[in-house]
This record gives structure tokens, C-alpha cells and sequence, in this order.
């Protein structure tokens, strides 16, 4: 299997790994076909992205996967994260075999998650 660069950078050197202090925003999604669990928390503060960490257990493309969706985020408002599509992982890490595109849906699941979470309250 071959892996973009941007991938390779992502597994090899993830960026906002861990889990974020004072999070008001959390979720936890797995995937029973490959084994995968990742989980996004956040701190959201006036609909703004403030903070945003990922800790993931699994392959190289979901690793890369989470990695690039919180570098996409942080920062960003509530209304552009749900906006946000796996295909926008995808094209920012430069494509995804076939086999992992699952891993970038993932990604898109564990951060609505955390927001749908977070507007609950």
C-alpha cells in the first residue's frame, strides 16, 4: 500500500495529539471493519474552535486522518467544522487508498460528534 507523502508526515509526526483541558466537547467513534477507535475533543468558546486534540488507535491513513482534520480545524468556527466533509481530509492529505477512505469518514463522524455533543450541552 502507498501512502502520499502528507500521510507519511502525519503518522510519522501527528500534530494535537492527546486530549484537551477543560474540553466541552467530546466523542468517541469506532469501526468494527478494521479495528479503528478514534476519539476528538475540543474546547469550543463563542462557536470558535479554540482547542482541539485526537487520540486514535489504529492504522497509519487513521492517524494521518485525525491528525490532519484537527490541523484543518483549530481555529475555525462551528459552522465551517460541520461543513467540513471526509473528502476534505482526504484532498488535504494528498488521497487515501481506496481501502482507507474509511478512516478519513472517521475523522468527519468523531468531530460532528463532538460538536453535535457539545450543542447538547
Amino acid at each position: 500500500m502507498i501512502y502520499t507523502d502528507k500521510v507519511m508526515e502525519n503518522f510519522n509526526n501527528p500534530q494535537n495529539m492527546g486530549v484537551v483541558e477543560n474540553a466541552n466537547a467530546a466523542y468517541t467513534v469506532g469501526s468494527p471493519e478494521c479495528g479503528d477507535i478514534m476519539e476528538m475533543t475540543m474546547r469550543i468558546e463563542n462557536d470558535v474552535i479554540e482547542d482541539i486534540k485526537f487520540r486514535t488507535f489504529g492504522c497509519a491513513a487513521a492517524i494521518a486522518s485525525s491528525s490532519m482534520a484537527t490541523q484543518m480545524l483549530k481555529g475555525k468556527s462551528v459552522a465551517d467544522a460541520l461543513k467540513m466533509t471526509n473528502d476534505d481530509v482526504i484532498k488535504a492529505l494528498g488521497g487515501l487508498p481506496a481501502q482507507k477512505i474509511h478512516c478519513s469518514v472517521l475523522a468527519e463522524e468523531a468531530i460532528k460528534g463532538a460538536i453535535e455533543n457539545y450543542k447538547k450541552g
